[in-house]
């Protein structure tokens, strides 16, 4: 496509039909948005999509990725649908889905005859929750400074110590809270069995005499009331979990103790600051 662009500038520059007119301009406009959205790509490097996984969730966190990491900048224009469909291999739905998801996080808007911009280089704030009784907050904000603590340092462990068992179990337990992600549930108990399967994979049995007693009440969710969860961010805010309950995995399975121990960390702080706000 860059050489098509580099052809259409030649052409507004030698066409007789062009040259002293208006269309030259509007041929060097069509050349240089076709360039000035064509390079940067050049640089990105995105991964064909997994068929066996959500298609828009692989797209969304992969753009969501190059946003965050700087690689595409704020101003700068996503390529249009028909480029990131041939980028990744993926139909048009697929990408409109990933799309619509970065703009329920607040990193990207899409204007008519414009296209879609980056507005941010983080996402916005993703809760599923309009309103918090003080109280529930107050126990929520104890109940994850503990986990602060406890749950970093056991994901480090089950970096070093975990088997072939704890592997599979993890995996299952990750697989099982994506598809309750995918219906219609708020996956509470899917996530505390994701994180219990990482205690489980200490081998230390205090951990887990410790965390059998918090239960399902470790995760934030499970106490929140119906009226107090705001259904159209439910979406955005699992999917965001599901992400980095992948990332979590990805370093325990490596063996990176100290990878698995700042990823649990930073996925818990991010939750104990988002819920700091209803204070």
């Amino acid at each position: 496509m860059l050489q098509v662009a580099a052809k259409l500038l030649g052409l507004a520059a030698s066409c007789h039909i062009c040259r002293g007119s208006g269309i030259e301009s509007t041929c060097h406009g069509i050349a240089s948005e076709v360039v000035d959205t064509m390079e940067p790509i050049q640089a990105w490097s995105v991964k064909r999509i997994s068929m066996q996984e959500s298609l828009s969730r692989q797209i969304a966190q992969q753009l969501e990725a190059l946003i965050t990491q700087g690689k595409i900048a704020v101003g700068d224009k996503l390529p249009t649908e028909g480029q990131l469909c041939e980028m990744f291999g993926v139909s048009r739905t697929a990408v409109r889905e990933a799309i619509a998801h970065l703009k329920s996080m607040g990193l990207v808007e899409t204007r008519r005859g414009i296209g879609t911009r980056v507005l941010r280089s983080s996402p916005g704030s993703q809760f599923p929750a309009k309103r918090i009784n003080a109280t529930t907050v107050e126990d929520i904000l104890h109940v994850l400074e503990l986990r602060l603590t406890l749950d970093s340092q056991a994901a480090g462990l089950a970096a070093k110590r975990h088997t072939p068992a704890d592997v599979a179990a993890l995996k299952a337990a990750h697989a099982e809270f994506c598809a309750a992600c995918e219906g219609d549930s708020q996956a509470r108990h899917e996530d505390y069995v994701f994180h219990r399967a990482i205690v489980d994979a200490t081998h230390n049995p205090f951990f887990v005499a410790l965390y059998d007693q918090l239960h399902e009440g470790a995760i934030p969710r499970a106490k929140l009331l119906a009226v107090e969860l705001d259904s159209a961010a439910v979406d955005a805010y699992l999917s965001r979990v599901a992400q980095e309950h992948g990332e979590i995995l990805a370093a325990i399975i490596a063996g990176d103790g100290e990878a698995a121990h700042d990823t649990m960390y930073r996925h818990l702080k991010r939750a104990y600051d988002n819920y700091s706000g209803y204070q």
